[in-house]
C-alpha cells in the first residue's frame, strides 16, 4: 500500500539485474490462475524477487508465528502455482531470497518462520536484524555460503566457497522433494538448491545477488549463466505448427 492505494511494485535492483543478464525485464503484476499459461508463453526466462513479505505459512501447514511481520497473500496464490509450470515446461528460472523460499513451499516443503531462533542456526537478517541499519550494512557481506560439489552452482562458481550477503529472517526448514542442495551457510543452513529433475536451467539462492551486481563479480556470473540459459530457451528448436 502506498497510502491508501495498492500499487504493483518491483524493485530497482531487480529490473537492472535482468537487463545485466542480457535480458529485456517485463515487470508480472498479480497474475489471475487463467492467465498464468498466456504469461509464460510470453517468457524467456522468469527471475521471483524478493520481497519484505513472507510465504504465508499456511501454504506448508503453520499458523503465522509472528503478526507484525508482513505478509502477501495476493502474491502466493498466483506465484505457488506457477513455480511448477515453469518448470514443467523448462522455462528457465532464477528464485532469490523470498523466491527461493516460494520454490520450496510450491514443490512440498516448509520453513523456519525465524532462523535465528532455531537451535545451532545463526542470526541471518542483516546487521543483526538492527531496525535503524542503512541499506549498506544490510547488504553487506556477512558469511561464506560452501557450494556442493557437482551440482549446477559449481558449474557457475567452481571456487567452492563465497562471500554473500544475508537479508532473511525465515529460511528452509523441511527440503521438497525433488531438490539438490546447491549451497550451505556455515551454520548449516540452505541457501542454494535447485529441482534436480526439471528440464531446464533453474536455480534458486536465498541470498541476494542482484544487490549491486555490476560491481559483484560472483552475482555477474550467476546472472550470465541465467541470461544464457534464457537465450537458449528463445532459440530452441521448436516443431512446426500445423497449418490453420
Amino acid at each position: 500500500m502506498l497510502g491508501q492505494h495498492p500499487f504493483h511494485i518491483a524493485g530497482r535492483k531487480y529490473i537492472e539485474a535482468v537487463r545485466l543478464a542480457g535480458g529485456l525485464p517485463l515487470i508480472v503484476p498479480v497474475a489471475h490462475a487463467d492467465e498464468l499459461d498466456e504469461l509464460l508463453d510470453l517468457a524467456h526466462g522468469v527471475l521471483l524477487t524478493g520481497s519484505p513479505s513472507n510465504v504465508h505459512p499456511r501454504h506448508f501447514g503453520e499458523d503465522v508465528r509472528d503478526a507484525a511481520l508482513p505478509l502477501d497473500t495476493e502474491r502466493d496464490d498466483w506465484t505457488l502455482p506457477m513455480i511448477p509450470r515453469i518448470l514443467e515446461r523448462g522455462i528457465p528460472l532464477f528464485a532469490i531470497c523470498r523466491g527461493f523460499q516460494e520454490a520450496n513451499v510450491a514443490l512440498g516443503g516448509s520453513l523456519h518462520q525465524a532462523v535465528h531462533e532455531v537451535e545451532g542456526r545463526h542470526d541471518h537478517r542483516g546487521a543483526g536484524g538492527r531496525a535503524d541499519a542503512s541499506a549498506e550494512e544490510m547488504y553487506d557481506f556477512a558469511h561464506p555460503v560452501n557450494v556442493q560439489p557437482g551440482g549446477a552452482l559449481q558449474r557457475i562458481l567452481p571456487e567452492g566457497s563465497v562471500q554473500v550477503n544475508s537479508v532473511h529472517g525465515q529460511g528452509i526448514n523441511r527440503l521438497a522433494p525433488g531438490l539438490r542442495v546447491e549451497a550451505r551457510a556455515p551454520d548449516g543452513l540452505v541457501e542454494a538448491f535447485s529441482v534436480e529433475k526439471a528440464p531446464g536451467f533453474n536455480l534458486c539462492v536465498q541470498w541476494h545477488p542482484e544487490w549491486k551486481a555490476a560491481a559483484n563479480p560472483v552475482s555477474m556470473r550467476l546472472l550470465r549463466a541465467f541470461g544464457d540459459a534464457c537465450r537458449s530457451f528463445r532459440d530452441r528448436p521448436r516443431a512446426p505448427q500445423p497449418a490453420r
